[in-house]
């Protein structure tokens, strides 16, 4: 009997792998399996250790290193925001907070002034718990800590503008800010690379001096490995940064992180739950050290209940979840640390190019049409349907109403499907599916054509699946339906089709579904890796004018 501690199994090389996956492909090229992010980064189906040693130059313990010493000891701090109409509630729900689990006092947008009584009021609220953070959205707020007796409290000032505190040395104030590139659509190589020219700015010609109030801040999109890269590539950039100024040991750098709103939705509003729920995991495990995380309504009002669930989230994953238990738990990984490395590289030479224009002020205009370059690409990936937003552009529910309010108001990518869909309710279009042939055969196609509509509001009717040539004329001629999609097989398609475009009405626009040549008496076609929104905002053009 053969003794198992004994068998030894080949190793085989990448080389070997990739042959292996060409033949598994049936024709299709190993490119194929590729997938480019944002960032221009290419992620392969397979990391290997001798692929990332090699793209690491053989310095792979000394990047797992650098971001585990550049990270600050403990778990990391759940800062949840409190919202209120009054500084009454604010306290109120600051209190319930702390008592289920916050850590900070936690100040963002509210609905109430910065007098002198919500100012005390949030003063006590800092002497009594000792720790906040504040995104500032009202430089009145800054007011507070005139009312704060207690000096030793510490802190982070979330903020665009360089801010100058007295007196309260543990409240960090030089702050790495990116939340607004981010929301302007950068990715991660311009966020990082951003956060360093600001940091040059700020940190000044002294490291030393500024490197206690010094820390970054970035919101967490739910691109799960990009994210976790993220944070980690920010601490090796750290300490390349630290090396220009001749600090070889600098202290472990703070990195405070937000929930990204870029990806939320009014549409299927608790899809936005998941997302933030994937985007304060990858926080986590990239290493931040403050996670607060935006309740899945904030769009339009936040509630107690959802204020406790965005709570619950940071406390599952901190209390039930143990990776906070594990040193860098992404450390080591091929694929993070490869993706870690990109970042890294891509961003070193970003902030290189910033300096060179005289840095991030002087360098502001560069750095906007860089990141707009960026958010054109994310809209048109969206509207293609390349990047998906369940709920939105992709499997939407189509009787679902777009909520109206406001309460927070960010630049998001779902934002032009919600606008199609308030401009399809005030101008109802009534669409019909045309299903010719065989059920099962055309299933997909009318699926396909039905989700589209959805995304926009429309309910598409489907007919019965018809098989003659003269009740489709008929269908036709009948329908009291403003737009008719034929969805066949590519056979009937060619053959059927040009028969019956004759029988459609003065003014009703027909489409197919699936991409041909042009046909005449056809309006259009709907196909995959179209740019939907566009479609659906031509045909509510195109009904307009037959209207006039």
């Amino acid at each position: 009997m053969t003794n198992l501690k004994e068998v030894t199994f080949e190793q085989p090389t990448y080389d070997q792998w990739q042959e292996a996956a060409v033949k598994q492909l049936k024709g299709k090229p190993f490119e194929s399996l590729l997938t480019k992010t944002i960032e221009g980064i290419t992620l392969e189906p397979l990391y290997t250790e001798e692929r990332l040693l090699e793209a690491l130059d053989g310095k792979l313990e000394e990047q797992v290193s650098t971001v585990r010493a550049l990270k600050a000891d403990g778990d990391f701090g759940v800062a949840q925001q409190a919202f209120g109409a009054s500084i009454e509630e604010f306290v109120a729900q600051t209190k319930d907070a702390f008592e289920r689990g916050a850590e900070f006092v936690t100040v963002g947008k509210v609905s109430f002034a910065w007098d002198e009584a919500a100012l005390k009021g949030l003063a006590a609220l800092i002497d009594a718990y000792k720790k906040v953070v504040i995104y500032v959205e009202d430089k009145e707020v800054l007011n507070v800590f005139n009312f704060v007796t207690d000096k030793s409290v510490e802190g982070f000032i979330v903020s665009d503008e360089t801010i100058a505190l007295s007196d309260f040395s543990n409240i960090r104030s030089l702050n790495a800010y990116t939340a607004s590139a981010h929301y302007a659509g950068a990715n991660a190589t311009q966020e990082l690379a951003i956060a360093l020219a600001r940091a040059a700015e700020l940190i000044g010609e002294d490291f030393a001096a500024n490197e206690d109030q010094f820390f970054a801040s970035f919101a967490i999109d739910p691109q799960f490995f990009v994210e976790i890269a993220k944070i980690r590539a920010f601490r090796v950039l750290w300490k390349a940064f630290a090396n220009a100024y001749g600090v070889t040991a600098p202290k472990p750098v703070q990195i405070v992180t937000e929930t990204s709103l870029r990806s939320f939705s009014k549409l299927d509003v608790y899809v936005n739950l998941l997302r933030a729920g994937n985007e304060a995991f990858s926080a986590v495990i990239g290493g931040a050290d403050v996670v607060t995380v935006h309740p899945h309504n904030i769009l339009t009002g936040p509630t107690d209940q959802s204020i406790r669930i965005a709570r619950n989230a940071a406390l599952i994953i901190k209390e039930e979840s143990h990776v906070t238990k594990v040193l860098d738990p992404a450390g080591g990984s091929y694929f993070v640390e490869s993706l870690t490395h990109d970042l890294v590289k891509n961003a070193w030479n970003y902030f290189l190019e910033i300096q060179a224009a005289g840095g991030y002020t002087k360098a502001k205009a560069k750095i906007e049409a860089d990141v707009e370059a960026i958010w054109q690409q994310r809209l048109k990936e969206v509207q293609t349907r390349k990047s998906v937003l369940v709920g939105t552009n992709n499997f939407a529910d189509a009787t679902e109403q777009v909520s109206t309010e406001n309460f927070v108001d960010v630049n998001r990518l779902a934002k032009p499907f919600e606008q199609l869909r308030i401009d399809y309710k005030q101008n109802p279009v009534k669409v019909a599916v045309l299903a010719y042939g065989e059920l099962k055969k055309i299933k997909p196609r009318t699926d396909f054509v039905t989700g589209i509509f959805a995304t926009a509001g429309v309910q598409a009717e489907v007919s019965e699946p018809i098989t003659d040539v003269e009740v489709a004329k008929q269908f036709l001629a009948n329908t009291d339906a403003q737009v008719v999609v034929f969805s066949a097989v590519d056979e009937d398609v060619e053959a059927v089709l040009p028969q019956i475009t004759a029988a459609k009405k003065a003014g009703t626009l027909l489409d197919v579904a699936g991409k041909f040549d042009a046909i005449d008496g056809v309006d259009g076609a709907l196909y995959a890796g179209m740019n939907i929104y566009e479609k659906l905002e031509g045909i509510l053009s195109s009904l307009k004018e037959v209207q006039r």
